[in-house]
């Protein structure tokens, strides 16, 4: 059963993944997801430094997709902030204001008390082991008219999926096509989704 819409789910790619027959996700079997405690070793490994040049022009679709869209009275979230959380190093210092929340390395749960203006979530969708609670999260920390910016690379046809580098990385366990991402913004439901290239951006 698909652990996002709770569509059938059938076989996609050998035992590894299956795919959902209703919104299309594609979703790394149980018996291959990591534990926990394989996900935050596989996390520590990335050694990402906030300062480091590349890591932040990766996030950059992020960062200025948000200076774009709000100003500096605004509240921000970072949701799965990891090792290194240059998405808020680089907001704060343009001068806004932005929390963090990481379930291995910030789990400070008193930054998912507070409503926000926007959510960033830059490469953290497709770890999600249950997705349909964590869009039900995001959504419900956004104030109306709220944005989530996310990261992530979709899945379509186009790409040959056995050579793929994105499906090799043994803590993704949910990856997503355009389809899915209707599906999430019908059904959450948010009012609006854009897509460009790997950003995503749903409004509330």
């Amino acid at each position: 059963m698909c652990p996002l819409c709770s569509g059938a789910a059938r076989p996609f790619f050998k035992e590894v993944f299956l795919q959902c027959t209703i919104c299309r996700g594609i979703i790394r079997s149980k018996t291959h997801l990591p534990t926990p405690e394989e996900e935050k070793t596989r996390y520590e490994e990335h050694h990402n430094d906030v300062n480091n040049a590349g890591y932040q022009a990766f996030v950059k679709p992020i960062t200025n997709r948000v200076l774009q869209d709000q100003d500096k009275s605004s509240l921000g979230l970072d949701f799965g902030s990891g090792t290194g959380p240059v998405i808020s190093k680089l907001l704060s210092d343009w001068g806004y204001e932005i929390n963090q929340f990481d379930p291995f390395f910030d789990n400070n749960l008193e930054a998912l008390k507070p409503t926000y203006d926007y959510v960033a979530c830059c490469e953290v969708i497709e770890h999600f082991h249950a997705p349909a609670g964590e869009f039900r999260l995001l959504h419900s920390l956004l104030k109306p008219g709220g944005r989530l910016y996310c990261m992530t690379h979709l899945y379509s046809e186009s790409i040959t999926f056995d050579n793929w580098y994105y499906m090799r990385d043994p803590t993704h366990a949910f990856i997503y096509q355009a389809e899915t991402l209707t599906w999430i913004k019908e059904n959450v439901p948010f009012s609006e989704l854009e897509i460009e290239g790997r950003l995503i951006v749903l409004t509330k």
